[in-house]
């Protein structure tokens, strides 16, 4: 087995276990990594969600409050705005659902399910503004990942609306009864603001940054593998080589080969020097010898 064989085959298996170890440790790392981006992102439309919401009810709303006894526009209310305008997120975040689940609204399209119910309960145990819960859910389409935080009841403007249907405008109770959305008190945590988005999404991306770094890692490897055989080649293999192929010649009685030239330093420039200096003794031995 050549030296050069020997070489790649230790190299070979250098570049394995690393890569192994590097599959293993990225794949995790680029796993979460996804994992919270996708929860960024969906944390960021909850404050986008918010910002709408803020100027629905400052500026929306008054412009358009003196016709709410005629006709009421739902785009006056805060929830629909902020739902209406997410619905309309570019393509690339069509994975992506909000919800303002509450547990009476009056709209019945934000009434909470099951779980929605227990976030809002949870909010209310820990009371305070800020709060943010995260986490995984199973679904019939797979694992899905949520970010919600509670909506309180922090203007009194919004009493208007849901303290009694006497209070609330006429074409809102014509347009959703007077059964559902009523009763809220200032302070009071109605429901979570709740983005979703499939597990699949951070799946995905995650594996699209893992077959990246793959196919890097490989790509440097292929590099390397060739920088170094050539330098292997120049510098140890073809020196040895001839340096095998004088001695061969020299231990069958030819002298006449010329002395081994090494203009480099390091150990096969003293590698070379010591060969001439064996070749002369050797040559100065056998005239000896003969003479």
């Amino acid at each position: 087995m050549g030296l050069r064989l020997k070489f790649n085959i230790v190299l070979t298996l250098v570049f394995a276990i690393g890569l192994a170890v590097s599959g293993v440790v990225s794949y995790r790392l680029l796993q979460a990594n996804a994992r919270d981006e996708v929860l960024r992102t969906a944390d960021l439309m909850i404050e986008v969600a918010r910002a709408i919401r803020t100027y629905t009810v400052e500026s929306v709303r008054p412009e358009l409050s003196h016709h709410l006894q005629d006709r009421f526009l739902p785009q006056t209310v805060p929830a629909f705005a902020a739902t209406e305008a997410l619905a309309g997120l570019p393509q690339h975040y069509h994975e992506y659902t909000y919800k303002e689940a509450t547990l009476n609204p009056t709209n019945p399209r934000d009434r909470a399910v099951d779980w929605e119910a227990d976030l809002i309960r949870d909010f209310e145990r820990r009371g305070g503004d800020g709060a943010v819960i995260t986490g995984t859910r199973a679904t019939p389409t797979g694992p899905s990942l949520f970010v919600a935080r509670p909506i309180r009841i922090t203007d009194e403007g919004c009493l208007t609306c849901h303290s009694t249907p006497d209070a609330a405008p006429a074409s809102m109770v014509a347009l959703y009864g007077d059964n559902n959305g009523f009763g809220w008190q200032m302070d009071e945590i109605v429901g979570a603001q709740v983005v979703t988005v499939p597990m699949t999404v951070a799946i995905e991306n995650a594996n699209r940054a893992f077959v990246t770094t793959m196919i890097s890692l490989c790509a440097v490897f292929v590099v390397l593998y060739v920088i170094l055989n050539v330098m292997l080649g120049r510098l140890i293999i073809r020196p040895v080589t001839r340096m095998s192929e004088m001695a061969d010649r020299v231990s069958m009685g030819d002298f006449e080969v010329e002395e081994f030239e090494e203009r480099r330093g390091g150990e096969i420039g003293r590698l070379g020097a010591s060969f001439n200096r064996m070749r002369r003794s050797l040559e100065q031995a056998m005239r000896m010898i003969g003479g």
